[in-house]
């Protein structure tokens, strides 16, 4: 991932002088070709930075690379295999194309479009992205009526009357400068966005059920996400001191706008089938009995077929199985359906189909229709961890 930094972040190297530069090409700060400088290193000992340099330590647990103009660039991901690692240890079963596309993404400073159903990882999917890279995740929680103010920030007043109160005598008087002074950064309560591009390494910047707002904040998103910058009233032009790597998802009550869509890599998030969700379940739960999570398994797959009103998330299948655990179950029985329904059914219609005569007892019995296929997958990755 690109690193974005201020011009103050320089060393020397070999006698000569490089800088952490914002997004090539970038015209105001200063860079000199080194054709001596490795294509890609993974150490940051052999770009020569001295041990009390600020930026080694900052910087240590990061892959460096050199452009061909010399400059130095910070990687979020080196290698496919590391955000394949990253995610494993996170806890997120994924597959080998949305590794790619999360690490072409960091490459490339694309966001990810993630469509699909509430309730199928979206945002759980940013989440260990961050835990991958170990990095923060800043998070805007998008609504209807959200303002520009609420995602960017703006600036304090009650601070600028402080200022001016408590320095009076100490500044100057002149309109313009004094107005200047006043609207800087020092004065402006960042919202996320600002928050997530002016770290001093990258993060994660979720930007979560966007298709919740209308199209006149999207567009609000263009400037960021094409050119890592932000235009500010009274303030200017913000440019990025790092480049995040943004989520941005979406559960379709309204259709994102093409210009959004051209600037992002697009993936698509369906409810699990019965071997994805057993790979999650077994990587979430992995405490629990393999035959009470193979069942649970079976239960959410037959609870998604029931044409309820608001069918079980994944996470929240997941915290139905640590609830059978806190009981001491080892398998989930017809008689526990009335404490065990908080879990399942989050709407009075889907509380009344399955408090139904026959309704969540039938549903146990078609789980374990799905038991075995999930025990299998189970069964395998236990055989793997223990290999």
């Amino acid at each position: 991932m690109w690193i974005a930094s201020r011009v103050h972040q320089t060393f020397l190297l070999d006698d000569q002088l490089f800088v952490l530069m914002a997004r090539p090409p970038c015209t105001d700060v200063i860079s000199v070709r080194c054709p001596r400088i490795p294509a890609f290193t993974n150490d940051v000992s052999e770009l020569g930075l001295g041990l009390d340099h600020p930026s080694r330590h900052e910087y240590a647990k990061r892959p460096f690379a050199a452009s061909t103009s010399g400059i130095i660039l910070l990687l979020m991901f080196a290698t496919v295999e590391q955000v394949a690692e990253g995610l494993q240890a996170a806890g997120y079963a994924t597959d080998p194309v949305l590794i790619q596309t999360i690490w072409l993404s960091s490459q490339m400073q694309k966001p990810i479009l993630v469509e699909g159903p509430p309730g199928t990882g979206k945002t759980y999917l940013a989440q260990a992205i961050a835990a991958a890279a170990h990095t923060e995740m800043i998070r805007l929680q998008c609504f209807e009526g959200i303002t520009e103010k609420q995602a960017i920030g703006c600036f304090d007043e009650s601070l600028q009357r402080l200022f001016l109160e408590t320095q009076g005598s100490a500044i100057d008087r002149e309109w313009e400068k004094l107005r200047n002074q006043l609207h800087t950064l020092d004065f402006f309560t960042a919202g996320p966005l600002l928050q997530a591009v002016l770290q001093p390494a990258s993060v994660v910047l979720l930007i979560d059920e966007l298709d919740k707002v209308d199209q006149k904040f999207e567009a609000l998103l263009l400037e960021i996400l094409s050119d890592w910058q932000i235009t500010i009233p009274k303030l200017g032009t913000v440019r990025a001191r790092s480049v995040p790597v943004v989520v941005i998802t979406s559960n379709q009550e309204r259709r994102l706008g093409d210009p959004l869509r051209r600037r992002s890599l697009y993936k698509r998030i369906e409810h699990p089938d019965v071997q994805k969700e057993a790979e999650i379940l077994d990587i979430r739960t992995i405490d629990a009995p393999l035959e009470l999570k193979a069942q649970a398994v079976g239960l959410a797959q037959a609870l998604r077929g029931y044409n309820l009103v608001k069918p079980p998330s994944i996470d929240e299948i997941v915290q139905f199985v640590r609830a059978l655990q806190l009981l001491g179950r080892n398998e989930i029985v017809p008689a526990d359906r009335d404490v065990l329904m908080p879990f399942l059914a989050k709407t009075e219609e889907d509380v009344k189909r399955l408090l139904l005569r026959d309704g969540f007892e039938s549903l146990v019995v078609t789980a374990l229709d799905y038991r075995d296929q999930a025990l299998a997958v189970m069964s395998q990755n236990l055989q793997r961890r223990t290999a």
